[in-house]
């Protein structure tokens, strides 16, 4: 069952801080210093009961049509490939928890949380928080000099959150801070992206090699390489860190420029087998040697950018001694999963100590970009300059952070136990349609079914697609084993499902009888 949290803004934030903003208010504006305090002292129920009940009542009616069509007739200005990609019908007109309405008129089901980022759904309540902070005058926007006192909560928060310190244990916080060894995160860059957050650690790495304005380059003259999650084929494709440039080489685009990079002794990134511990050894050692050294090592824990297969607990514990052995950081991309566990982030539930965590996609919910990269004082070795974007610091940004964060301290047990019930039901799918199902992969909420085939998962992705439920495959890997990909919003409960289980259950049906024809 769902805890309905109920938070104030004073509750989030502070008595001191609250008190200072009340403060500023009245000074500015000439507003009742009384009537400010009572505003940031209402609570605010997270997920009221009401709301729900509504959510479970609304599944019934996925796929109908809810509203009359909209007709919208702009087209808009995109480039040539999202143009092509676009699907008009299902764009939001509204959005209600799990729930979206299209332009079509009909009910969706967001089961990827439209595309990870929504782990509280739609118009989550406890969002009104954000609305208050904005009427006592809080400013969102500072600068990287100013970042302001929520910004700097948060900052402690994730500290607190990645290292397993207690809410409240501000002892345990502050020992925690003082570290300088590796595999203690405990230094933050707000950023906005995904992308630039993983893009600061690689910087924080490839500053070990090349001097950034005389900081400490120990393997100044070395070759840096990077070792990546590769494919099933030992090509590159598996891993996915983000969009800048030298994310996409990582992964295989760009190959010529990749080639000239290499030749002229930049870097180069290497894949490494998935699972395989004895060959992360061997690359480890390879590259130990002049002219290279190991700039890092990379890793998801769900590739859900290749077919949510799912690392060992086994294999991350020796990767991370291997690599701790030949002083090769590590980088653990929570970006998709963080957020969708009861201990926020799922290298938690592995017991492993990772040097860099990228954070975001959902944690702001939805509501604004915001990401950030939690680094070990140990690679603290960027100038101001380094890595930073001018929006990174948004101070409702870290508010929305920190909702998410109430939200999950209060509502693990609820989390945990959908996910359990979740992969029973996936479980329980492919035990039925084996010819059909091969297996499950994924973990918990960003649950996926495995198939014997391609063409069957792709029909499959079409009849649910039919249904107005989102999901989603890879074909655009042609070495991918087939699979659909789902995330389901936090939010759900058992009764959602169960009725999702039963849709698939139908369209699994649908299209084995379909091959048999």
């Amino acid at each position: 069952m769902i805890v309905d949290v109920s938070r104030s803004l004073t509750d989030l934030l502070g008595e001191e801080y609250i008190e200072a903003v009340c403060r500023g208010r009245a000074a500015l504006t000439g507003e009742d210093p009384a009537a400010l305090r009572a505003l940031a002292d209402r609570k605010v129920d997270f997920f009221p009961a009401a709301m729900q009940r509504r959510q479970e009542a609304l599944f019934d009616r996925v796929g109908t049509r809810v509203a009359e069509p909209a007709g919208l007739p702009r087209g808009g200005a995109a480039m040539d490939a999202w143009q092509a990609a676009n699907k008009g019908d299902a764009a939001p007109v509204n959005g209600y928890g799990c729930y979206r309405v299209g332009e079509d008129g009909r009910l969706y089901f967001a089961a990827k949380s439209e595309h990870y980022h929504i782990p509280l759904g739609h118009a989550f309540p406890g969002h009104d928080l954000l609305e208050t902070a904005r009427a006592l005058g809080i400013p969102n926007a500072t600068h990287n000099t100013t970042r302001g006192y929520v910004t700097r909560l948060l900052e402690e928060e994730l500290v607190r959150a990645a290292n397993g310190v207690a809410p409240g244990d501000d002892a345990g916080l502050a020992a925690v801070l003082e570290k300088r060894e590796p595999g203690v995160p405990n230094r933050v860059v707000n950023l906005e992206t995904g992308s630039l957050a993983v893009e600061a650690a690689l910087k924080m790495m490839l500053s070990r090699f090349y001097p950034n304005e005389g900081g400490d380059a120990p393997y100044v003259g070395r070759i840096p390489v990077f070792l990546v999650i590769g494919d099933n084929e030992g090509g590159p494709t598996a891993n996915y860190h983000g969009t800048t440039l030298i994310e996409q080489t990582l992964r295989g685009q760009w190959p010529d420029y990749c080639g000239k990079a290499e030749a002229a002794g930049l870097y180069r990134s290497v894949p490494v087998a998935i699972g395989d511990a004895a060959d992360l050894a061997e690359k480890l050692a390879r590259y130990d040697e002049p002219p290279y050294k190991v700039a890092g090592f990379l890793h998801e824990i769900v590739l859900m950018n290749y077919a949510a297969i799912r690392l060992s607990e086994a294999y991350l514990r020796e990767a991370y001694r291997l690599c701790r052995a030949h002083d090769a950081p590590v980088l653990c991309d929570e970006i998709q999963s963080c957020a969708w566990y009861p201990d926020v982030f799922l290298f938690r539930d592995y017991g492993l100590d990772p040097d860099f965590v990228s954070v975001g996609k959902g944690f702001p919910g939805g509501v604004y970009p915001a990401s950030r990269i939690i680094a070990s004082a140990r690679y603290d070795n960027l100038p101001l300059f380094g890595a930073l974007v001018t929006n990174g610091q948004e101070e409702l940004a870290s508010l929305a952070y920190l909702i998410t964060l109430a939200f999950l301290r209060e509502n693990g047990a609820h989390v945990r136990d959908t996910a359990a019930h979740y992969t029973a039901r996936l479980q329980a799918l492919a035990a039925k349609h084996p010819r059909l199902v091969a297996g499950v992969s994924g973990d918990g909420h960003m649950g996926a079914l495995s198939f014997v085939d391609a063409e069957s998962a792709i029909a499959f992705n079409k009849k649910m697609a039919a249904q107005c439920i989102d999901t989603g495959m890879q074909t655009y890997k042609p070495n991918c084993p087939p699979v659909v990909l789902t995330k389901l919003p936090l939010i759900v409960t058992r009764p959602i499902v169960d009725a999702l289980a039963a849709r698939m259950d139908a369209a699994l049906a649908q299209v084995g009888e379909e091959a048999r024809r």
